[in-house]
């Protein structure tokens, strides 16, 4: 078994990141924020300024892409963590943690102080593995079937 690997999408690879977006949506309707067929409908030029406006991660197992995840600039400060997603036969090997841990460095180097995400109700291996990148239970979501956790930063204070 090869090890998994993580890197960044570029706008080029806006088919790779459609393919992985799709089967995500595909695999699990109820965790995401869009759905299937609006995704389908996005054209070439939607894809490529989706990836120009994010940092979006992509975990390869042996050449194969095998999961996403996705940093939005919110704000001063701010970013939300979306698009998190593993291959089914691919879970419990640890790339969702590498694909946590890419996103949380690009966060921490742009000077992301707060990072927040949503995850589905009763999602609770979602929630394991966010809170073991130091995510906590912030508030609900907007919809009933979701809440929000947050990842704070400390920002350094005065020299004294």
């Amino acid at each position: 078994m090869c090890p998994i690997t993580v890197r960044p999408l570029a706008p080029a690879d806006w088919k790779l990141c459609r393919e992985l977006r799709l089967a995500a949506l595909r695999d699990a309707p109820e965790a995401f924020g869009s759905t299937l067929a609006r995704e389908e409908s996005l054209t070439e030029e939607q894809w490529r300024r989706r990836l120009e406006g994010r940092s979006q991660f992509l975990a390869e197992e042996d050449g194969e892409p095998c999961g996403l995840a996705g940093v939005v600039p919110a704000g001063t400060g701010a970013a939300e963590l979306v698009s998190v997603w593993v291959r089914p036969g691919t879970r419990g090997r640890g790339a969702a943690d590498l694909l946590l841990r890419a996103a949380l460095h690009w966060a921490d180097e742009h000077g992301v102080t707060e990072v927040r995400l949503t995850v589905a109700a009763g999602n609770v291996t979602a929630e394991r593995l966010y809170a073991r990148h130091g995510f906590r239970r912030a508030a609900t979501g907007e919809r009933a079937d979701e809440f929000v956790m947050v990842r704070t930063v400390p920002t350094a204070g005065p020299a004294g």
